[in-house]
């Protein structure tokens, strides 16, 4: 197997951005991952920047060009966003199942899924996903209100729900007319 070059990214103000170089174009083209800036580089999010460092392709250096190492930037997302692990989780689930996952902000929603071989752009989302923990608790009136906007945006609501061992489990729900 070829071991591909590595991506460089720096971590400056909050954001990760991608050197300019083919490997990174090739990872947006290929997985969606981030979002391609007018200058060619590629702004990733934290949960797609810890992805690519798990799987080797991508290394994130301070702004006087020092790595930094994986155990201090997760400690920094965690720090930044405290739902990182839960949100992780589903993130990687979703991903190692081949399909792309973009945020979902505007839903209230933590993602957009597209369905397999379908890129943003092309076509819409096919779900938005909330991740939670398995010893999270919400109200009827809080599902509700959550199935109502996956419903009006034409989506499906999956739950993926976290267990104490790090495992996914998915729940889809939806409106039914009788």
């Amino acid at each position: 197997m070829i071991k591909k070059d590595l991506i460089k990214a720096v971590f400056s103000d909050e954001k990760i951005i991608t050197e300019n170089s083919n490997e990174a174009k090739e990872v947006y083209d290929k997985t969606r991952f981030g979002f391609l800036l007018k200058d060619g580089r590629i702004q990733l999010s934290f949960l797609e920047t810890y992805y690519l460092i798990e799987r080797e392709r991508l290394e994130v250096y301070d702004q006087n060009n020092k790595l930094i190492s994986t155990d201090k930037l997760l400690k920094n997302f965690r720090k930044k966003e405290p739902r990182f692990s839960i949100r992780y989780a589903v993130f990687r689930d979703i991903r190692d199942r081949g399909y792309i996952v973009k945020t979902a902000l505007k839903f209230g929603a933590d993602f957009r899924v597209y369905n397999r071989g379908v890129k943003p752009g092309e076509d819409h989302a096919k779900w938005i996903v909330y991740a939670v923990h398995e010893g999270e608790t919400f109200t009827w009136h809080e599902l509700s209100a959550k199935n109502r906007v996956a419903h009006s945006t034409r989506k499906r609501l999956l739950l993926g729900v976290i267990d104490d061992e790090g495992d996914v489990s998915y729940w889809e729900s939806r409106w039914l007319k009788p």
